[in-house]
């Protein structure tokens, strides 16, 4: 079994191949189609070789070009508890005016009970569960191989959870740690080992960290651009990545955004 991560995004999505067939797990936003595809040229991997898509929520940056690229013939699995969410991101597309968006056609996608994801991922030769874990959104699924590969999406990193102690997000990860996985790949973060205790901080950011906090305080007391840029002192094009992150992303902290930006910018 191989794990390659796509580079076409600001979202990270992965394309892991089995034994006898591939699965995507998330897909990236609206418009990005002809960059996927570019992407997978270069790997010299036609995208009729994908079974199966695997989304692990049904937000605007995770599955926005789902349906594309099942039009080529990957069928789109989706789990029982992620059934009535399916579409909830068409009204954010509409509104944003993404002609480029497809919506998911319902015969394309092929639902199943979340307790026997195992059964249908060994039909592609991978050997691993899907397992529910809500707390970023209630549709949230993870992807945990057997070998200890686990893909959350936007589950709040694991370096968060002590900001989140009490609350689905912590459940969730507790679910998660039970099961012992090894390396955790995130949607919006680098994928660091479980036994990294920086689990992804480091020390050349203790600076920025600061600053970002302090946009995230102005921005809760109601501070617009122009006011927080007189009292950070930072460039106006940071502030509003920072703000945009913030208000878009439920209970993300501090370094959460600081992955973002920097997934963005890589």
């Amino acid at each position: 079994m191989r794990i390659r991560e796509l580079y076409y995004s600001n979202t990270n999505t992965y394309l892991i191949q089995g034994e006898e067939g591939c699965l995507l797990f998330d897909t990236g936003w609206a418009g990005t189609f002809p960059a996927f595809c570019h992407t997978m040229g270069d790997m010299n991997i036609p995208v009729q070789d994908i079974d199966y898509i695997l989304i692990s929520h049904y937000h605007p940056d995770h599955m926005g070009i789902a349906q594309e690229i099942a039009d080529l013939g990957p069928v789109i699995l989706v789990a029982d508890i992620q059934r009535n969410h399916i579409h909830n991101s068409d009204s954010v597309f509409t509104k944003e005016g993404k002609m480029q968006f497809c919506p998911i056609r319902d015969s394309n996608v092929r639902f199943f009970p979340i307790r026997e994801g195992r059964s249908k991922l060994k039909e592609i030769g991978i050997d691993g569960q899907v397992i529910h874990t809500p707390g970023h959104s209630d549709d949230s699924i993870s992807l945990l191989l057997d070998d200890g590969s686990l893909f959350v999406g936007d589950l709040n990193p694991l370096y968060e959870v002590e900001l989140h102690r009490g609350t689905l997000i912590e459940d969730s990860w507790n679910k998660l740690m039970a099961l012992a996985p090894k390396t955790v790949y995130y949607g919006h973060a680098k994928s660091v080992s479980v036994s990294d205790p920086a689990m992804g901080r480091s020390e050349e950011k203790k600076d920025l960290y600061a600053i970002v906090a302090q946009i995230m305080k102005l921005t809760d007391k109601g501070y617009d651009i122009s006011k927080i840029r007189k009292k950070t002192l930072c460039d106006e094009s940071f502030i509003q990545d920072v703000m945009r992150m913030y208000l878009t992303h439920q209970n993300v902290g501090v370094q959460g955004i600081l992955d973002r930006i920097e997934i963005k910018n890589r």
